[in-house]
C-alpha cells in the first residue's frame, strides 16, 4: 500500500505554528504531538479546505 501525502508540510508546519504546538515538532518531532493536537491540527485544516472550496 503506498503512503499519499494529503496535508503538505508547509501547511502542517503553518497550523502547528498557530495552534501553538510547532515548539515540540520543532525539538522532538511529528512523533511527539499528542493526538488531541494531532486532531486538532486536521480540524483547521479541514476548515481551510473547505474555506478554499466556497471561494471558488
Amino acid at each position: 500500500m503506498s503512503k499519499r501525502k494529503v496535508m503538505s508540510e508547509e501547511l502542517k508546519t503553518e497550523i502547528a505554528k498557530e495552534l501553538g504546538v510547532y515548539d515540540t515538532v520543532a525539538t522532538e518531532g511529528w512523533g511527539s504531538v499528542t493526538s488531541r493536537d494531532c486532531g486538532n491540527i486536521v480540524k483547521k485544516a479541514i476548515e481551510i479546505a473547505e474555506r478554499n472550496i466556497s471561494k471558488k
